[in-house]
C-alpha cells in the first residue's frame, strides 16, 4: 500500500500541552491505563499523572514526580540524586496500582508499589543501582562491564503485571525479571541479546540499541532497535533468549541497517529512528520517529520488510519529517513521535518534537 487517505486522528485528535504555567518539553513517554494518563516530561525531568484523561489543552496534573512542585524542572530537582528525583525519564508502565519508570540518565528503573498520590513522592524500589543515592552507568561508571544488577541508559520498561522487562539500551540488551522486584538492586533472571550478563560485545543479529520492549497477550515480543532502523519481532518471547528474531520490520535482512533502506524518501516498509511499538488488536503499531509518523500493521508481520497498511502523521507513505511537505509546519501532523499507548478505543501519542500529547478516541475494531 503506497498511499493513505488523510488521517482523521490528527484532524480530530485532542492536543494536550500540560499545565499552562509549565508545559511539556519533549515528552518521550506516554502510557494510559484504567482511564489514567501517565506522561514522562523528559526534557524537564518529571513524570505526570492524571487520574482521568485530560479534557483541556492545559489541564494541570494531579501528581508530579521527580520534582517537589509542578513548575520545577531541574535534573534531579537541582540537587543530588535520591528516591524523589528523576533525570531524563522515558519509558513508563502502570497497571493502575504499581508504577514503573525508566529513569534513563540516572541509569536506573524506579518502582512505586502503590500509585503515587503526592507531588515528589519517593520511589520504593530502585533497580540498576545499589541505593537511591547512586547513579553511575553499570554502578562503577563508564567503561565497566555490566552485571545482572546494573543498568546503562535504560529507556524502556514493560510488564504483564507479574514479570518485568527492561530495555537496557546502553548495554545493548534486554533484562528479564520473573516477577516485579520488591527489593532494590535485585538481579535479573535472564538476558536477551547477550550470551551472559557480563558480555558487552554484540552482533548485528542482536538488539543493537533497544529502546522499547513490548509484549502482547499471546507472547509475541517487539523490540524497537533504534540504531539499526528496525523492529525485531519474536513470535514467542521465550525463544529470544537463545535465537535471533523471527521477523525484522524496516529492513530485509540482519546485515542491513540503512535509514529508509538507503532511500531518499520513506516507503511503507522502511523505518528511520524508530523508538517504540504498541500491539493493537491483532496487529502492531510502530513509532517511526525519524519519519514523523506512526505505521499501522493490521496483522503482526510474518516476513521481513513487510509494508504497513496505514499510517498516522502524513497523507502518504513517501513523506518524511525532513521532506518539503512539512516545511510549513506540523499543526496537523506529527513531529518526531517517541511513544504510543492504546487502551480500548483511546489512543495517546507522545508527539515529542511538537512538545505535546495527542489523545484520540477511535473505533479500532
Amino acid at each position: 500500500m503506497e498511499t493513505a487517505t488523510e488521517n482523521s486522528l490528527l484532524i480530530d485528535g485532542r492536543i494536550f500541552r500540560g499545565d499552562a504555567e509549565s508545559p511539556f518539553l519533549a515528552p518521550r513517554g506516554v502510557f494510559i491505563h484504567g482511564g489514567k494518563l501517565f506522561v514522562s516530561d523528559t526534557g524537564q525531568n518529571r513524570v505526570f499523572i492524571w487520574n482521568s484523561i485530560p479534557q483541556d489543552l492545559n489541564q494541570p496534573a494531579d501528581v508530579v514526580l521527580g520534582q517537589q512542585e509542578i513548575n520545577q524542572t531541574g535534573r534531579n530537582s537541582g540537587e543530588k540524586v535520591s528516591a524523589q528525583t528523576l533525570q531524563y525519564p522515558s519509558g513508563i508502565w502502570s497497571n493502575g496500582e504499581k508504577l514503573i519508570v525508566a529513569d534513563a540518565w540516572n541509569h536506573r528503573v524506579l518502582i512505586w508499589h502503590q500509585l503515587p498520590t503526592k507531588h515528589g513522592q519517593p520511589a520504593e524500589v530502585v533497580l540498576g543501582q545499589p541505593d537511591f543515592e547512586s547513579n553511575q552507568p553499570n554502578v562503577k561508571g563508564i567503561g565497566n562491564d555490566p552485571t545482572s544488577q546494573s543498568l546503562n541508559w535504560p529507556y524502556g520498561v514493560f510488564s504483564d503485571g507479574k514479570q518485568l522487562w527492561i530495555a537496557d539500551t546502553g548495554n545493548r540488551r534486554i533484562l528479564h525479571f520473573k516477577s516485579i522486584p520488591t527489593e532494590s538492586y535485585t538481579a535479573a533472571d535472564g538476558v536477551i541479546g547477550k550470551p551472559d550478563f557480563n558480555d558487552r560485545d554484540y552482533e548485528n543479529t542482536d538488539p543493537i540499541w533497544p529502546y522499547s520492549v513490548k509484549l502482547n497477550s499471546n507472547g509475541s515480543m517487539a523490540v524497537a532497535d533504534t540504531q539499526y532502523y528496525r523492529v525485531l519481532l519474536w513470535h514467542n518471547w521465550k525463544t529470544a533468549f537463545t535465537q535471533k528474531a523471527d521477523v525484522i520490520i524496516g529492513q530485509d535482512a540482519f546485515d542491513n541497517n540503512g535509514q529508509n533502506q538507503f532511500r531518499l524518501f520513506p516507503e511503507a516498509f522502511t523505518l528511520n529512528w524508530c523508538y517504540d511499538t504498541c500491539f493493537v488488536k491483532d496487529g502492531l503499531w510502530v513509532a517511526d520517529t525519524g519519519n514523523s509518523r506512526i505505521l499501522q500493521f493490521n496483522e503482526i508481520p510474518t516476513k521481513n520488510s513487510e509494508s504497513a497498511n496505514q499510517l498516522i502523521g502524513h497523507a502518504d507513505f513517501k513523506t518524511g519529517s525532513e521532506n518539503k511537505d512539512t516545511i510549513l509546519g506540523t499543526d496537523r501532523k506529527l513531529y518526531w513521535p517517541f511513544s504510543i499507548s492504546v487502551e480500548g478505543e483511546t489512543i495517546a501519542i507522545a508527539d515529542t518534537g511538537n512538545h505535546r500529547i495527542i489523545i484520540q478516541k477511535q473505533d479500532l475494531s
